[in-house]
């Protein structure tokens, strides 16, 4: 005879599943860059109040957000190969209880911004989970090709949270940490959906390699990474970064142009991913570089 799963196994099973509905990798992504951002706008050290709260604050309304999307994506992830594996896909978890589930991460992370962080914050991160949930997830995704352009603006705002929990306003360094963000993220999402290109196919999603085809793709990479690599040397431009994030910044633009320069000319999936993956290696390798260069 089999052995009965105990109730403590069943918890733990549970709680697995509600945790995967966060994506958590991502929502570390995000607590990585908005912390970025604080130790940016701040001489010293950050108040420890704000360093643990504002990032706890921001990582809570990220996770909501991926709550919500997996909410509303659910009869689409289960045609993906990549996405059916997740909890509501399989339907482990109810659609009441994810949404129970956001609104609660979502409500303790705004007051946690509220009372330890300050109300600006606290309103653009709100804005940030209303961009990616409502306006990326239910509106654009579907509807155009450009939705990872669009909605990118949400992916990009850690940074500049993480600098407005510290400094209180928005000022032209935190703009110029979303902007790198923002025009990274469309060759980062395009060279994965180039090699998941049929899952996109059938999942009825209008991603650009779907409509456009996979030439297009790729001069569209192309095209935004070297504007990425101009984006990148703004830091230098504003006076906010010196010669070591320059170095740094040239040497790993170059690497991603150089990668989608191949992608272009000669495409394959393998290449495809090795990108995709450079990709993620990049952004975490140019904001260490900021930082560093922040403390020399």
């Amino acid at each position: 005879m089999y052995a009965q799963p105990s109730p403590r196994t069943d918890l733990r099973h549970l709680v697995d599943q509600y945790v995967a509905l966060t994506k958590p990798r991502i929502v570390m992504l995000a607590a990585f860059c908005a912390l970025i951002g604080m130790l940016l706008a701040s001489e010293s050290m950050v108040p420890w109040r704000i360093l643990v709260f504002g990032t706890l604050g921001i990582a809570l309304l990220a996770a909501a957000g991926f709550a919500f999307n997996c909410l509303v994506e659910r009869s689409i992830d289960a045609k993906m190969a990549r996405t059916r594996a997740r909890p509501l896909a399989r339907g482990e978890i109810s659609a009441t209880g994810t949404l129970v589930f956001s609104g609660v991460l979502g409500g303790i992370g705004a007051l946690l911004l509220l009372v330890f962080v300050n109300p600006l914050t606290m309103w653009l991160t709100l804005a940030t989970f209303v961009g990616y949930a409502v306006v990326y997830t239910l509106i654009l995704k579907p509807a155009t090709p450009q939705n990872i352009v669009i909605g990118g603006a949400s992916g990009a705002m850690p940074p500049l949270l993480g600098w407005t929990a510290v400094a209180n306003e928005v000022s032209a360094p935190a703009i110029v940490l979303f902007l790198i963000i923002f025009v990274w993220t469309p060759p980062h999402f395009w060279a994965l959906a180039l090699y998941r290109v049929e899952d996109y196919r059938q999942s009825g999603l209008p991603m650009l390699p779907v409509t456009h085809g996979s030439k297009f793709t790729r001069l569209s990479i192309l095209l935004y990474t070297i504007l990425l690599d101009a984006t990148t040397l703004l830091p230098v431009v504003i006076g906010m970064s010196g010669l070591f994030y320059l170095v740094c910044a040239l040497v790993l633009g170059g690497l991603f142009t150089w990668y989608a320069y191949r992608l272009w000319r000669d495409y394959s999936d393998a290449l495809s991913r090795k990108t995709f993956g450079y990709s993620i290696f990049y952004l975490a390798a140019l904001f260490g570089a900021l930082l560093i260069d922040h403390y020399l």
